[in-house]
């Protein structure tokens, strides 16, 4: 694939099974075996066995790894396993490992997974902790001794930038965590299901890192999800409704760090994720005209808005004023912030299910859905459409 024109990879390959752990804040068992029940629940979801996988896809800070999945999961012999750097970054390129590896015959049945104890066990939010001397940590090495230490205080830079430039206050990102909290409350497997905000309790929830408060921030969850991709023609015969991979992309900016890229022309955007979207954009050959439902990575609400920038669907500056509209359907499951934080990879399975007509927060006719991953590192992006 070429930053400079358009792919070929989309229609070949489709998401055919979604399986997930119940999201808790303490799952009581390892992050093997949550990995291999949400792979499990998605071949079952699929109509297919663990001996029709004959590939893996992974993040490399999962501790489960592919080989060890396939053997506690029943699964025989792999043609194709892969793993995708940069956290949440890595969400929708796990689709895109699969869908290559589809597409080019190296695999047939390919499954995607997440699997952590992100609240019970070893939690991001705690910050940098004993952390092996690596190109990556040097660069965090100029940010920390100044006290950010944590991904809060790395987007609250960002967040106080996009602030000061729009002439905007902080409650702008509540309209974020109103939306994500207002479908999460109807969502039985969300974690604050029944659990609505107000954009006064967004306000009056304390400070993390100026200007962020608890409410802008994602949860922090136990828990696994699994993703079946397999070829448009195979899924057909299958028993649910293939959600086909339209376009994929991969995407890292100019002076690209990981979640300290202070030293770019400016602040305000997010040059990762416009990567992606030019290239969804372009594969595609659709428009924000075209989709009918975001699920855009929210682990901080600033950066929710920074995307729907990029991805063209208002102005830079704008992103508020059109969360608060309602503009667009955004984030049905509940999304980081509502459902659970499972890296991106619960908002996938969403995508799904709203081209299955299944979402509890089902979009009347949704037949193109936009995916993002983590944002602030390197990044990826899909669109997923109903078959035909």
């Amino acid at each position: 694939m070429s930053i400079r024109r358009a792919d070929s990879l989309g229609g070949r390959a489709a998401i055919v099974g979604i399986g997930a752990t119940e999201f808790s804040k303490d799952s009581g068992r390892s992050e093997l075996k949550l990995a291999v029940e949400a792979v499990r629940a998605a071949l079952d979801d699929a109509g297919l066995t663990p001996a029709d996988v004959d590939g893996l896809v992974t993040f490399t800070m999962d501790t489960s790894p592919e080989i060890t999945v396939a053997q506690a999961a029943g699964i025989g012999e792999l043609s194709f396993f892969s793993r995708i750097h940069y956290g949440g970054g890595a969400a929708c390129a796990t689709v895109q490992q699969a869908a290559l590896a589809v597409a080019s015959g190296i695999a047939d049945v390919v499954v995607c997974y997440r699997a952590f104890n992100e609240r019970s066990g070893r939690r991001f939010g705690s910050g940098v902790q004993r952390r092996e001397p690596t190109a990556e940590g040097a660069a965090l090495g100029w940010n920390l001794p100044y006290g950010l230490l944590t991904p809060a205080s790395w987007v609250a830079m960002a967040a106080r930038r996009y602030l000061h430039a729009y002439g905007l206050g902080p409650e702008v990102f509540g309209h974020v965590a109103v939306l994500d909290r207002r479908h999460a409350a109807r969502n039985p497997a969300a974690y604050f299901h029944g659990k609505p905000i107000t954009l006064a309790d967004h306000a009056a929830s304390r400070w993390i890192v100026d200007p962020l408060r608890l409410l802008d921030c994602c949860q922090e969850t136990d828990g696994g999800q699994a993703l079946v991709v397999t070829s448009v023609e195979r899924a057909r015969d299958l028993p649910r409704p293939p959600a086909v991979v339209v376009a994929a992309a991969q995407g890292a900016g100019r002076s690209q760090e990981q979640m300290t890229s202070y030293y770019r022309d400016g602040l305000t955007g997010l040059p990762e994720t416009a990567v992606v979207a030019r290239q969804l954009w372009r594969s595609s050959g659709l428009s924000p005209a075209d989709i009918d439902v975001g699920i855009l990575y929210d682990h901080f609400t600033p950066f929710v808005l920074m995307q729907l920038e990029e991805f063209g669907f208002c102005g830079p500056g704008e992103g508020g004023a059109f969360v608060a509209a309602d503009a667009l359907p955004l984030n049905t499951h509940g999304g980081q912030l509502g459902e659970a934080y499972l890296h991106g990879m619960n908002g996938i399975a969403e995508a799904v299910r709203q081209i299955r007509g299944t979402s509890v927060n089902q979009v009347a006719g949704a037949a193109r859905t936009l995916v993002t991953a983590g944002t602030g590192v390197p990044t990826s992006g899909l669109v997923l459409g109903a078959d035909g």
